[in-house]
C-alpha cells in the first residue's frame, strides 16, 4: 500500500446527481476522514451538529451555509469557499445550484 493518497482532481472525484445527495469517502483513517459530497441543486443537509472538528471546502457550485444557530447564521458559498467548524457547531448546506464539495472530518478533534 503506498504512503500517500493522491486525487489529481478532486472535482473530477464527486459525482453530482441530477436528483439528491451522493457521498464518497476518499480517505479514513484513526485521525481523519475526507468525504466528496455532490448535491443536486435545492437539496439540503438539514442542521445538526457533529462532536469533532470539520472542514469544508466548495469545489463547484453555489449553497446557503448554516453556521451556528443565530439569526444572522447562514451564509452564501461559491467555489473556493473553504469552512473550519468546531465541535458541536449547528451547521447544514442547501445546494442553489449543482455543488460539489469535500468534507474533512478531524476525528481527533472531539469536543
Amino acid at each position: 500500500m503506498a504512503p500517500y493518497t493522491l486525487f489529481e482532481s478532486l472535482e473530477a472525484e464527486i459525482t453530482i446527481p441530477e436528483d439528491g445527495i451522493l457521498s464518497r469517502t476518499l480517505y479514513s483513517d484513526d485521525a481523519l476522514r475526507v468525504i466528496a459530497f455532490g448535491f443536486s441543486a435545492g437539496q439540503e443537509l438539514s442542521a445538526h451538529t457533529a462532536p469533532m472538528a470539520a472542514m469544508l471546502y466548495f469545489v463547484k457550485g453555489e449553497a446557503e451555509v448554516t453556521l451556528g444557530d443565530e439569526k444572522d447564521a447562514k451564509r452564501t458559498v461559491r467555489a473556493g469557499a473553504f469552512v473550519h467548524m468546531s465541535p458541536g457547531l449547528v451547521h447544514g448546506i442547501l445546494a442553489k445550484t449543482p455543488v460539489a464539495m469535500v468534507l474533512w472530518m478531524l476525528k481527533a478533534a472531539r469536543a
